[in-house]
């Protein structure tokens, strides 16, 4: 009954999105408060319902009841409790609905908390999200129904794919769909703002928490995958720019332009028409990311459909979104005014700058992501590689860096050139020293690594800027924010040009007994032992590193066998040992055995890396979203100090 009950619970919470999308159009024509009053419970209600159901599909994997579908095909009564629960997303059916329940759950939180809009652009906005529930409601229930029962139960089910069995799934796929619902949610913002001409600094200060928000969950995010497919993988890199990996990327860099234009337009009255564009933009993108995905276009460990009327129906929600999207504001983009001007050489110019860049950036990337499948559509295999992306998106990364160092500098509406340069010497200063340094004594280093390390001097000082001969106690949380999000920026491109300037590698085959000598480590292959996990056995192997200075470390790399299950193949994987240290990390990955001319295996094939500084990368991700994050909790205690004030002045006034 626990299916049956989920899957009625998504019929009735379909319903209400529909109900809300009704109400709010006829209330939008019309004007009847006693309309507008059913909007809000009737988004509360289908949030709460989609959170149940979704619920109901973990209670199904954690009791492994084989007779729903889904779980025979994703999850085995073996499997240990946390590959059961997060079996629930790690497949097409059930990640699509948590990505449903999040945005219903988006939806019941702004109708619940969101006091700033007026009352016909809330409920268009919340109209707006019903409509994006309602596409995927139909969806699920059309298409790809997670509570579908099976015929006959069988024993046990297929198991989740191995490479799927990692912590890393129960962090990855939530914080990545929560940042794309926020996207959603700034989408139905914009939406409903355009419908009631409402687009000015009360509209973009309901809708920033939104962005930043999603911003913060689709660092983290993409973040945590890139390490997770660091150590998984077993291939030594951190971004390989695989299409799956740039459709996470491509809505960041489209939320972050996003992110600096709607605080334009809610501090300044500025770039109006430009912050309701990159919301569409953002959302689109995250649509396109999602088609991408789950219509069967890319074969990955992240595509779980191959159903081509899947992609189809997705294609059509696509299309009716940012189709409609882009219409309305065609139709509208007459009545909505830039706001007030400024200077090119401001602070809201710079903004304007890097929003220029990471579109550009955004739309390099996506036509090399796009480009082979349409290639290939028509008859041609075309194959577009990190040699592309790394020669067209990496210089204007640079640039973009570079562009944020002065904007922090920059005062609002204008400001001087001759002052602006007087705030840059000690910044240029430390790129300079850089340079220098990495040109006399650096090595043979490429010019792209050269001049990331360069620029992330540059960055890291001038981050700081802003606290200069300022009362750091008194200095406001969003102040803080930028800071630590700017400096955390130039620790992750240091983390990047170190790594790609200084790697070293070294591919053997070993002998028990045998050393490698990679970098400053000494790494010594002690063997190998047969070993069994919860549900796989291994090879584990042992190797001592040993630095110059005589420091001794073990490491344990493993090669997997996941055995096959419901007649499937059994599946390999390796496990790679780490040794993270301040300078870097000793990567290690156990690969085959080399069978002697005795037939036994007397060497197995090792790949060791030293890579300086990489887990920099994932620090700064990390700190990129903790500095966002204090820049949301600082506005959220400004906000709250205006509302106090106001209140006192409301109580003077009438005493």
């Amino acid at each position: 009954m626990i299916a049956e009950l989920g899957l009625a619970l998504l019929w009735i919470a379909a319903a209400l999105a529909c109900l809300s999308l009704v109400v709010g159009i006829l209330y939008v024509r019309t004007g009847k408060d006693d309309l507008a009053a059913l909007v809000r419970p009737a988004s509360v209600a289908q949030g709460v319902l989609t959170a149940v159901a979704f619920g109901l599909l973990i209670t199904l994997f954690v009791r492994s009841d084989m007779s729903v579908e889904l779980v025979a095909r994703n999850s085995h009564s073996l499997k240990p409790m946390l590959f059961k629960v997060a079996g629930a997303w790690g497949n097409h059916e059930g990640s699509m609905l948590l990505w449903l329940t999040i945005l219903g759950v988006s939806g019941a939180l702004v109708a619940i908390f969101e006091k700033r809009l007026r009352k016909d652009t809330l409920v268009a906005t919340l109209a707006a999200q019903a409509a994006l529930s309602l596409g995927f409601f139909a969806f699920l229930l059309f298409s790809s129904n997670p509570f579908k029962r099976l015929p006959v139960a069988p024993p046990d089910g297929q198991g989740l794919n191995p490479l799927l069995q990692d912590p890393g799934l129960a962090f990855h796929p939530p914080t990545l769909y929560i940042g794309y619902v926020g996207i959603s949610v700034a989408f139905s913002f914009a939406v409903g703002a355009l419908v009631t001409r409402e687009i000015g600094p009360a509209f973009a200060r309901a809708m920033r928490p939104w962005v930043l928000g999603s911003w913060i969950f689709l660092t983290l995010g993409i973040t945590a995958g890139s390490y997770w497919a660091y150590y998984e993988l077993g291939w030594g890199g951190w971004w390989f720019w695989d299409p799956v990996e740039n459709v996470s990327l491509i809505p960041w860099l489209a939320g972050a332009a996003l992110l600096h234009s709607v605080s334009v337009t809610a501090t300044r009255n500025a770039l109006r028409a430009w912050t309701v564009m990159l919301a569409v933009i953002a959302f689109s993108m995250s649509m396109v990311g999602t088609f991408i995905v789950r219509s069967g276009l890319l074969t990955s460990v992240h595509s779980f459909a191959v159903d081509p009327e899947r992609g189809t129906f997705l294609l059509a929600l696509m299309a009716i979104y940012i189709g409609g999207a882009l219409t309305l504001f065609a139709l509208r983009a007459g009545t909505v005014a830039e706001g007030k001007k400024f200077a090119l050489l401001s602070r809201e110019g710079s903004l304007v700058i890097n929003n220029l860049l990471l579109t550009t950036i955004l739309a390099l990337v996506l036509l090399g992501t796009l480009y082979p499948i349409v290639a290939e559509a028509m008859g041609e295999k075309i194959s577009v590689g990190p040699p592309y992306y790394n020669k067209v998106a990496g210089p204007l990364a640079l640039i973009l860096c570079l562009v944020m160092v002065t904007g922090p500098l920059l005062n609002w509406r204008k400001d001087d050139g001759k002052k602006l340069w007087s705030r840059l010497p000690i910044a240029i200063f430390a790129g300079a020293v850089i340079l220098f340094g990495l040109v006399l004594f650096g090595g043979k280093v490429g010019v792209l690594p050269l001049l990331g390390m360069t620029v992330a001097g540059i960055v890291a000082v001038a981050s700081l800027a802003p606290l200069w001969k300022r009362n750091l106690r008194r200095t406001p949380l969003p102040t803080w924010g930028m800071v630590i999000a700017h400096f955390s920026v130039a620790i992750a491109l240091a983390g990047m040009a170190a790594e790609s300037a200084f790697i070293k590698e070294r591919l053997v085959a070993a002998a028990p007994g045998e050393t490698v000598k990679v970098d400053d480590y000494s790494v010594k292959f002690a063997g190998v032992t047969p070993t069994a996990g919860p549900n796989y056995t291994a090879i584990r192997g042992t190797l001592i590193a040993t630095t110059s200075s005589g420091a001794s470390f073990t490491l344990h790399p493993e090669a997997r066998t996941f055995p096959g299950l419901m007649g499937t193949a059994p599946t390999e994987t390796n496990e790679a040992a780490l040794l993270t240290r301040p300078g870097g990390q000793l990567y290690v990955v156990l690969g085959q055995p080399v069978t002697g001319d005795d037939g036994t295996a007397d060497r197995y094939q090792l790949r060791l890396w030293w890579k300086p500084l990489v887990w920099w990368i994932w620090l700064g991700g990390a700190l990129i979203a903790i500095g966002a994050a204090l820049s949301m909790l600082g506005r959220a205690q400004l906000l709250e100090i205006w509302r106090v004030r106001r209140a006192r002045k409301a109580e003077e006034r009438f005493a």
